[in-house]
């Protein structure tokens, strides 16, 4: 018998009739076979934030609120006053924040990595956003992260993100690799009005236009390099570096998908560890999970980021490892099976 027959004869014969967890027994099928166990389980898992600024969010015209928003919320997270912070606590998940290229130079904190990159992309409407040096550092370093994390015992991580302007990246990435029109990719982002939204429209497709997004296929590396931030880039590396060392990666919104999207890419096979948290109001994410063929666990109208759908969903995982492990059988309860 194969270790799926032997998990599908486990959740089978729990006290309870076929199929009545619905999507927990799709999930503890899933853990159990990225863990290679009939008893999986979710281990000292971490959110990682990574955090960097855009060039082209330096001009304020694809971003409401202004790029010195990225270094304040980074502050915010160290002094544990964001979304992410409570949302871990309650769970009593690790957080980790990652400057992957924020514009300001922070203090050293136990909860900060210094993994920046430069000071920010460059303009991608005038040029590329990064050199090619500078993609594969972030790739690097990203992926330094995850196994220094999965080497203090972690199993299970979750990547989020903070970046004034990266859903315009997001969008660019998904236009790209989803081949999808551009106006259905981007979205409102945070907070922008009908102008603002207008102007964020027309400046993206002159920046596809200008790199050739769109018309013919592209490396997920060397469309990075043109439109990406440093925190995508970091998180592609991260996940490609996630899947290579066997752990069960939840999956964020819009921005966290873009670079996932990379990821597959480069690594089809990325999916069977991924675990799609939930599904993000931003315009555009439902159509990536489409194309994924992924399903979200959650449907709460988040649009946040920061990691913070992964966070909530994180339960759900343990909750499934807890019912294929301690749930009694049919047989060892004495009850009648159907």
């Amino acid at each position: 018998m194969s270790l799926a027959q032997q998990v599908q004869h486990l959740i089978n014969t729990k006290t309870k009739p076929a199929g009545a967890l619905g999507r927990l027994e799709a999930l503890a099928l899933q853990l159990a076979l990225v863990q290679n166990t009939t008893a999986p389980q979710i281990i000292n898992p971490q959110v990682v934030v990574f955090a960097a600024d855009h060039g082209i969010a330096a001009q304020q015209v694809v971003n409401a609120y202004p790029q010195a928003v990225t270094a304040q919320m980074v502050h915010n997270f160290l002094q544990g006053g964001a979304a992410i912070n409570v949302f871990c606590n309650q769970s009593r998940v690790g957080l980790l924040v990652v400057d992957a290229g924020v514009n300001a130079v922070f203090a050293p904190h136990p909860k900060l990595v210094d993994a920046k990159v430069a000071m920010g992309t460059q303009h991608y409407g005038q040029g590329p956003a990064m050199l090619a040096e500078q993609l594969a550092q972030a790739k690097e370093r990203g992926q330094q992260v995850v196994e220094q994390l999965w080497k203090q015992g972690c199993n299970t991580i979750a990547l989020g993100e903070m970046g004034i302007g990266n859903t315009s990246s997001a969008a660019l990435i998904m236009h790209q690799l989803c081949g999808l029109p551009l106006q259905a990719c981007v979205g409102l982002g945070a907070g922008h009005t009908a102008s603002q939204f207008l102007v964020k429209q027309q400046t993206l497709a002159q920046v596809a236009q200008f790199h050739g997004l769109g018309a013919t296929h592209m490396p997920a590396e060397a469309l990075l390099q043109r439109v990406g931030g440093f925190e995508i880039a970091m998180m592609f590396g991260a996940y490609l570096k996630a899947y290579e060392l066997g752990m069960v990666m939840v999956i964020d919104g819009f921005i966290a998908t873009s670079a996932l999207l990379c990821a597959h890419q480069e690594q089809p096979a990325i999916l069977t560890h991924c675990v799609f948290a939930h599904g993000s109001a931003e315009s555009g994410h439902a159509a990536m999970l489409d194309f994924l063929g992924a399903q979200p666990l959650l449907q709460l109208g988040l649009r946040l980021g920061e990691g913070t759908g992964a966070v909530l969903a994180l339960p759900l995982l343990q909750q499934a490892c807890a019912f294929l492990s301690q749930m009694a059988s049919f047989e060892s309860a004495g009850i009648a099976n159907a």
